[in-house]
């Protein structure tokens, strides 16, 4: 705060009127001055993202913090762009995503789309910018296969600049890479649910589920992360999440014939619940544990449901993705909006309960839904090499490469922060 000097060598006389006016004045411009202070530090205190609209967005120069929504764009199309990040002979693309080498006809199209947000430009990634950055680091990738996905591009990328690297399986992560040089090291942990899970099946003696006519299903402990990530937390310095694909999914889990059957503390929970309200339950519990494992300067990010887009039925009733180009913005409400119970509904669903659970949390929230809601054309689709249609993984190179770019501004800017 500014000294304010008095003026001691003044020869002129001071009457009471003057110096109540210099009081006054004085106190006014103090008292303003505060106001101004209070609300510049309440406005760089907000806690990123607690929900959607708390949601902080970062702009393109990290060293101006200027507020910008990325998710807030559209996608731009530019037919002489081409893919220098990594291409189709990087090893560890699984092979029904690798779209170029199974001949998907748009397949060189799809990384021609760039997203461009409205208000700022969203930063292209640099692996070697990345790799300096992030030296002595260590990221965890935890959830199903669609945060497989987004590690996958991400090594890729890094991989297309520094070629010393050593496996890494520590603490049964499912996959992981040391970039030696660097000293970096990314880790994908699969993890379908969060929460541990394994079939049930009835007691001889009986039981309450027993009791209700239950004779088949899956145990979901709610409180009990699965093993497989269990102990991811005490040993990375940035962790990424992702949960939802499993929880609406009616052929994994047949409500009738074997329904998730929720437990805490060892017993079931009576009387049963809905795997919504589970899920409810399952993010609360694992977000409490990892706030208890992780260390208190260790960067914890929830990513967003990644939208599948099967249209004329899902997948096991013959449902397609088609599509060549991006949707048009009238497409995607009519394909995701909740009141239309579309057969991808669950996109929007997830999304609440997550930022719900995410509420009061020191989670941030990496935003990857609306603009991966526009790219029906970006999936294997009957390239996948499967028996149906795979209109919910993405083609490699293609939009992961984009969820990384904003990845990679976050992290950027939450290092500035902290």
């Amino acid at each position: 705060m500014a000294q304010h000097h008095y003026n001691s060598t003044s020869k002129k006389p001071i009457n009471a009127m003057s110096v109540s006016l210099t009081s006054f004045l004085f106190l006014s411009l103090l008292c303003f001055a505060s106001l101004l202070l209070a609300f510049s530090l309440f406005k760089s205190s907000i806690p990123l993202t607690t929900s959607p609209s708390q949601e902080l967005h970062f702009g393109a120069k990290k060293e101006s913090l200027k507020s910008c929504d990325f998710t807030d764009g559209k996608w731009v199309y530019d037919p002489n762009a081409r893919s220098t990040r990594y291409d189709h002979t990087c090893k560890e693309i699984f092979k029904g995503w690798n779209c170029i080498l199974n001949n998907k006809t748009n397949a060189l199209e799809i990384s021609k789309w760039k997203w461009k947000p409205k208000r700022c430009d969203l930063p292209p990634f640099d692996a070697h910018t990345f790799l300096e950055q992030f030296r002595d680091t260590s990221i965890g990738f935890i959830g199903d296969s669609l945060n497989r996905n987004m590690f996958v591009s991400l090594f890729c990328t890094l991989r297309q600049v520094s070629t010393d690297v050593k496996k890494w399986h520590p603490a049964k992560a499912d996959r992981g890479f040391t970039f030696l040089q660097y000293n970096l090291t990314i880790a994908y942990h699969r993890t379908n649910l969060l929460a541990r899970y394994g079939r049930w099946s009835p007691n001889t003696n009986g039981g309450m589920l027993e009791s209700l006519g239950y004779y088949d299903g899956y145990r979901v402990d709610i409180d009990v992360p699965d093993n497989k990530w269990a102990e991811a937390p005490s040993f990375h310095d940035v962790v990424i999440f992702n949960t939802g694909h499993w929880w609406w999914a009616p052929s994994k889990f047949d409500p009738a014939k074997s329904p998730m059957l929720f437990f805490e503390k060892g017993k079931p929970i009576m009387p049963p619940i809905s795997p919504d309200v589970g899920l409810d339950m399952v993010l609360k519990h694992m977000i409490l544990y990892v706030e208890s494992k992780l260390r208190h300067d260790a960067v914890r990010i929830f990513r967003t449901q990644s939208p599948r887009h099967f249209e004329g039925g899902d997948w096991d009733q013959g449902g397609s993705c088609p599509r060549s180009k991006p949707l048009l913005s009238q497409e995607v409400e009519e394909i995701f909006a909740v009141e239309n119970n579309g057969t991808n509904v669950e996109t929007r669903l997830v999304n609440h309960h997550l930022y719900n659970a995410l509420k009061g949390s020191s989670f941030y929230v990496l935003n990857i839904t609306h603009m991966s809601e526009y790219r029906a054309d970006a999936h294997p689709s009957n390239a996948g090499g499967k028996k149906h249609d795979d209109c919910m993984h993405w083609c490699l190179p293609g939009i992961t490469d984009t969820w990384n770019d904003l990845f990679a501004a976050y992290l950027n800017n939450v290092k500035v922060l902290n």
